[in-house]
Formats: C-alpha cells, structure tokens, sequence
C-alpha cells in the first residue's frame, strides 16, 4: 500500500458535544456532525500545539465523518450582568482601546449555548503514515485535554478504535484503506438503548444505514470550517469540498455496542 491508504480512527462520544459553525457573542449553534475544524484542534491539543504554532502539518488531511448516534439538542440559556451593577460594556472602544458603556445603558444580556447530548461520531483521518503515527502517540498521551469541540466537552473512552486482528497493520493500530472504506468497517457504535430506538419489530434489523460525509475535491457540497489558524488574533476558515454518502452495516452485534451514559453510576445510585 501507499503511503496515504491509511487512516486512524477516532470515536468522538461524550454527554455533550458543540460542533460550532458561524455564531454570534449571544448564540453559539452546534452543527449536527463535527468539523474539520473541531477535529483538527482536537488533534492539535493532543500534540501539545499551542493556539499561536502553526497548525500546516495537520492541514493536508482528509477527513470521514459516520453518524451513528445522533443525539439530540440541547440549549443553555444564560444571563450575564456585572456583579457591582454596572452598565455593560458594548463591543466600541473609545480612544485608549477601553470598552465603552452601553448606550442606553443595558444590565442584562442573553446569552444562548446548544449542544448535542449522548450522540456518536466515528472519524477516520487519512494521512502520510509517518504523521497518524505520530498522531496515534498522542492520542495516547495527550500533552493537553481534549474536548469535542468546546472545552467543557470532554470525551468518553474509548476515543481511538484499534482495528481487530484480521485488520491490523502495524503496532500503531492504523486502519488500513481510505476514509470511506474504513469506515464500511468499523463496527456500529451505537448505544444499546439507541439500537433498540431503531428498531420497531421485536427483533433488531440485520443492517444498519448510516450518513456518512467526506471529503472530496469534486464534491458538490461546500464547508466552511478548515481552518488558517488556532491563534485568537487571527482566526480564519478556508472552504473544503465534501460528499454525502450511506455505508451499510450489520446491526446486531452487541459486542460493538457502548453501554448508556449514566452521570451517576460511579455514586452507585
């Protein structure tokens, strides 16, 4: 095989997850699947980056992206004031850099943050051997936390799948095969509950279809979430082109399934 026939895969599942598109100070949407953007920073925090190095090595890789549990939405609601009761500051600054008042004076501003709960992504990302290599490491060894796309989302494990034996390929666990042929088969990673939701006869169907995106030079759909930089000063997104396809599995397998999430099952309650 080539050098590029490779892909390490990542299942992104946790109770929250916020894929952010473009949003405004008061509202930060989610999307319904991650971004290459999202994954990217993933990746680049687990290698320890900082938000100001430069990101250019990541930048050449190709990206899959399954649905297998969607979730569903949730939105946080907040109000933001200043404790001492002060006006808010607006988004002008007047000679010296300092943020001015509000005008007329505003003392409560709304703020709307959505998530996705309980949903499950698996990511296959393809790229020169030598880098999932590296990759692979750090994923193993994160130098800082990660988070699915928001800080305050981080992962359940596990979050590298490892091909079985008939697939290995190398100690590092890489996936032989394009993204979308790899991800034809790593097995549905669905919760037990979300597998039976699917089903409306008393015995679960023998396959599965899921969406799948990825990306593709000649593909007829454009997104906007590659991006330029990770630093606050210069943030940027360039497009990628992508397609829209359906891989077909088997659905029954409950050895492939993850167990639900329940927040207080280390309280034992």
């Amino acid at each position: 095989m080539s050098d590029s026939t490779f892909c390490l895969v990542l299942r992104l599942a946790g109770p929250l997850q916020s894929w952010g598109g473009r949003g405004q100070l008061n509202r930060r949407d989610t999307l319904d699947e991650p971004t290459k953007s999202g994954i990217l920073g993933l990746l680049a925090a687990a290698q320890g980056l900082r938000r100001q190095d430069s990101i250019e090595t990541l930048l050449g890789l190709s990206l899959g992206v399954r649905t297998d549990q969607p979730g569903s939405l949730l939105r946080d609601y907040h109000t933001v004031s200043d404790y001492r009761g002060r006006p808010l500051p607006s988004a002008a600054v007047n000679a010296k850099g300092v943020q001015k008042p509000t005008s007329p004076p505003k003392y409560t501003h709304v703020t709307q943050r959505f998530y996705l709960q309980d949903a499950v992504f698996v990511a296959a990302v393809n790229g020169p051997t030598d880098l999932l290599r590296t990759l692979v490491d750090a994923l193993r060894s994160p130098a800082f936390p990660l988070a699915l796309g928001r800080r305050s989302c981080p992962p359940t494990q596990p979050l590298l799948l490892t091909p079985d034996e008939t697939h290995r390929v190398d100690r590092d666990a890489l996936w032989p095969g394009q993204p979308l042929d790899v991800l034809h088969r790593v097995p549905w990673q669905a919760s037990d509950s979300h597998r039976a939701s699917r089903s409306h006869r008393k015995t679960m169907p023998a396959t599965v279809d899921l969406p799948v995106t990825v990306d593709d030079d000649h593909g007829d759909d454009i997104r906007i979430d590659v991006p330029a930089s990770f630093d606050p000063l210069h943030r940027g997104f360039n497009t990628r082109r992508v397609r829209q396809e359906w891989v077909r599995l088997a659905a029954g397998d409950p050895e492939n399934s993850q167990p639900d999430h329940d927040p207080f099952a280390l309280l034992g309650w």
